[in-house]
């Protein structure tokens, strides 16, 4: 059973390239379930029927797992399952009619305009070019309200100054853009005509944040950087990407389509 999971997860790295941190979130969840199936007696995948993967799933929640995390080990053992009968090592999944938990989704929270202000005061500390990308990426996250997704996919040639405002073209299939007024990202052109160039290795590189190798920054690198001047500012435990992202000044123009 261990050997069709680590297949599994396999795919997972090389075709899907998941993280290797949703890799081994997965590794840990499918061995647990494997190591219930074999305490019952089962020795192959097509042995597993539909009532013991009832029964695992009630052993999961009679062990006292939260909700979310009871719904995340079943997701991950429907995918695993998909993935079994996809391959030929069973002709059907037992699983298809085991529900998840239903967990409340928390709705994101506006934060105070001074814990924003403490925050956004931090790069302000250090004369780096680091520095002044990070002031322009938390003004931007926070002024616009756009996902860290898109702003991390962001292109210089994607953003345009117009007088007063500036545009950001977004990556994605509703062909969005985003307008913000250049008063609430006044770090920006600075960052553009001082800092990036002084960051930047590769010519070709067109990535609007680039990281110390002077690449595209990723979500996880942004996450770094806010954890830390939330460390700094003592905001810890308040302040998250999705919080400052849904955090926006009620004043700057919403997305267009």
């Amino acid at each position: 059973m261990r050997q069709q999971i680590e297949a599994f997860l396999q795919q997972l790295s090389t075709e899907k390239r998941f993280s290797s941190n949703t890799v081994a979130a997965y590794r840990n969840d499918l061995l647990q379930m494997a190591d219930f199936f074999q305490e019952k007696g089962m020795q192959r995948w097509s042995d597993v029927t539909h009532d013991l993967v009832l029964g695992y799933v009630t052993d999961l929640k009679s062990r006292g797992y939260a909700l979310t995390t009871v719904a995340r080990k079943t997701a991950s053992a429907k995918t695993l399952f998909k993935f079994l009968e996809k391959s030929g090592a069973i002709p059907n999944a037992p699983i298809e009619d085991v529900g998840s938990p239903k967990v409340a989704k928390n709705s994101p929270h506006r934060l105070p305009e001074d814990l924003i202000r403490d925050l956004l005061r931090q790069p302000d500390k250090y004369p780096t070019p680091e520095a002044k990308r990070d002031k322009a990426m938390l003004e931007l996250l926070y002024a616009s309200g756009m996902r860290v997704s898109d702003m991390m996919s962001l292109d210089i040639d994607d953003v345009h100054l117009n007088g007063d405002s500036v545009s950001f073209a977004m990556k994605d299939a509703r062909q969005r853009s985003s307008i913000v007024a250049i008063k609430h990202v006044p770090t920006l052109k600075k960052y553009l005509d001082e800092s990036r160039p002084q960051m930047v290795h590769d010519k070709a590189e067109r990535a609007l944040f680039l990281n110390r190798l002077g690449e595209r920054l990723t979500r996880q690198g942004l996450w770094q950087i806010v954890k830390t001047y939330a460390r700094q500012a003592k905001l810890n435990g308040e302040v998250t990407l999705r919080a400052l992202s849904h955090s926006f000044s009620v004043n700057t123009p919403k997305a267009k389509a």
